[in-house]
């Protein structure tokens, strides 16, 4: 498909133009997508202000997918014009060590499309490419709203496998953003009780008739690590997953675990924020540590079961939807204000849709 198309382009940092350039050239391994909808992610925010891959720009940027199928490669299988689709954006080489032994995600030359990519545009655009092999097709039970989540669902869902929840095992989340799906997650593995954590009320009241048992305002909680214990008679957490990005909850997150319990990082500090731990904590009370960046490969197709088959549903976390000229002014909002949790950029409207409205 020859001509032109819309995009927003960050050409440096806190520099977001809206452009005419070229529509993706497929090959023959690859598909061409319309774009429906793209979700807005931190590090959507931390490429435009230069925090993160400020050597990849100018880049169009945007990970969270879905749209329809507008031209496929000579080579692509099970593939067909108008085709309703996510796109599994990791590109791991294949033939590192990394990727050898199965993990992907630690590949020495890792790629994601519409975060890495100049040669492959992100989601905020009118149309993305990418390999066929990374195409998913979403069924009639999914409808486009829902759909629009199955990449964040994607990371909730590889750090759930790399947590392991036990039936009836204390979850806490600290942070109700991704973190109620996270929750809700958790739940869906069998933890009792879920806890969230957050200091914005609104939120907390999502997590509520989403995934939690119990909230935690710290702002009106002085020792959020005691009330966990207290829910927890005197315990402490089984698990707990760090979804804020802070040294500082961070602290919290291990000081309220049991003794031998797990925590789970998935929210993203500065490269150079330190913490403090006690190391007989790791020896004497057993307590352990892992981490997930992303999701890749199946968790693909497990989010897109998951909410198939109404296991849960992520669609209450959308505030508003925005065209894509409002992207960067969206952006802007979610930073400002206390009770903005979802925004999806579509280039389908010119109006933005208030949800829940």
């Amino acid at each position: 498909m020859e001509g032109m198309m819309r995009a927003q382009v960050v050409v440096a940092p806190d520099q977001m133009e809206l452009k005419e350039i070229p529509i993706p050239v497929i090959t023959d391994d690859e598909v061409l997508v319309k774009i429906r909808y793209c979700g807005i992610c931190g590090s959507d925010w931390s490429i435009f202000t230069g925090k993160y891959v400020p050597d990849r720009l100018p880049l169009v940027t945007g990970h969270e997918m879905f749209g329809i199928v507008a031209e496929v490669g000579a080579n692509a299988k099970n593939i067909a014009l108008g085709d309703r689709v996510a796109i599994d954006i990791t590109l791991p080489c294949g033939t590192c060590y990394f990727c050898k032994r199965g993990d992907g995600l630690l590949c020495e030359t890792f790629e994601q499309i519409g975060i890495h990519t100049k040669e492959m545009p992100g989601g905020f655009a009118e149309y993305v490419k990418a390999p066929w092999k990374n195409i998913y097709k979403v069924p009639d039970e999914v409808d486009d709203l829902k759909a629009a989540f199955v990449e964040p669902l994607t990371t909730t869902i590889q750090a759930a496998k790399r947590m392991e929840v036990k039936i009836g095992s204390s979850f806490v989340s600290i942070g109700a953003g991704l973190g109620v799906i996270h929750g809700a997650m958790a739940k869906l593995r069998g933890a009792a009780p879920v806890i969230v954590i957050d200091g914005i009320e609104e939120r907390l009241k999502m997590a509520k008739e989403i995934c939690a048992d119990y909230v935690i305002n710290y702002n009106d909680t002085p020792d959020v690590v005691a009330e966990v214990f207290k829910i927890t008679n005197g315990i402490g957490a089984d698990f707990v997953l760090e979804a804020v990005g802070t040294p500082a909850t961070y602290e919290q997150a291990f000081a309220m675990l049991r003794r031998g319990g797990k925590l789970e990082s998935f929210g993203i500090c500065a490269e150079f924020d330190m913490m403090k731990l006690a190391p007989f904590q790791f020896v004497l009370n057993e307590k352990k540590v892992s981490g997930s960046c992303a999701g890749i490969g199946n968790d693909w197709g497990d989010a897109i079961a998951l909410l198939k088959y109404g296991r849960l549903d992520p669609t209450p976390l959308i505030t508003m939807i925005v065209p894509l000229e409002e992207l960067e002014q969206a952006m802007r909002e979610i930073r400002d204000s206390k009770t903005i949790v979802k925004v999806l950029v579509s280039p389908e409207i010119d109006k933005r849709i208030i949800c829940g409205d």
